[in-house]
């Protein structure tokens, strides 16, 4: 099972202050972001006001109510490589997660995620988000992800049970392999930053 990179364990949200536990919560994880670009910059200050508006932040109906919503990305990536979901929906390669869920902590629906996904139980802390992005999607039902993007380290050796609902496949991608035309909009900036993090030195 690969190991979540150390850090202090994050709290839940939880009624009756749930509200006000939830968006002190995403906002201290807006809070450790740090820009990598001035487009980051500006979907971190989007996101921010957006919080502080009082609008709803999770997705409370499928497929898209309210049509502005929180994601939680986690990129499980080794020395080398990046793990990647073929995602039937959305016909992209893409990292996983999925939506928070209302009351829910961010990193918890990484944990969530995680054994939905892939069948892993994560047991050690998860860092800050390395990244923010924004993205509207296309087509009938299009709707724009306020996406938080996490790391996990991972091993390429390590079994994976993915959702095969979900997915067609998952698939270990050396950097420089990853196919960027058919995937999230922001995955090579997230490469990018990735590499020239602390997280691209950490031991497994």
């Amino acid at each position: 099972m690969p190991s979540a990179c150390a850090a202090t364990s994050a709290p839940h949200c939880r009624a009756p202050r749930k509200t006000s536990s939830c968006v002190r919560s995403i906002r201290a994880e807006l809070a450790a972001i740090t820009p990598l670009d001035a487009l980051e910059r500006e979907h971190l200050a989007d996101a921010a006001a957006w919080v502080e508006s009082g609008a709803e932040r999770c997705r409370t109906a499928k497929p898209a109510t309210p049509p502005k919503h929180l994601v939680s990305y986690f990129v499980v990536a080794s020395d080398t490589q990046v793990l990647l979901v073929d995602h039937k929906n959305a016909q992209l390669w893409l990292p996983t997660g999925g939506h928070v869920e209302p009351g829910e902590h961010p990193r918890d629906t990484v944990r969530r995620e995680a054994l939905e996904e892939l069948g892993w139980a994560l047991t050690q802390p998860i860092e800050a988000p390395l990244m923010l992005t924004i993205a509207t999607t296309g087509g009938r039902t299009g709707h724009t992800d306020v996406s938080l993007w996490y790391v996990l380290r991972g091993d390429p050796a390590q079994p994976v049970e993915h959702d095969r609902e979900e997915f067609h496949a998952v698939r270990w991608f050396p950097f420089g392999e990853v196919p960027l035309h058919r995937g999230d909009p922001h995955m090579a900036r997230f490469l990018d930053k990735l590499a020239g993090s602390s997280y691209a030195c950490q031991p497994r």
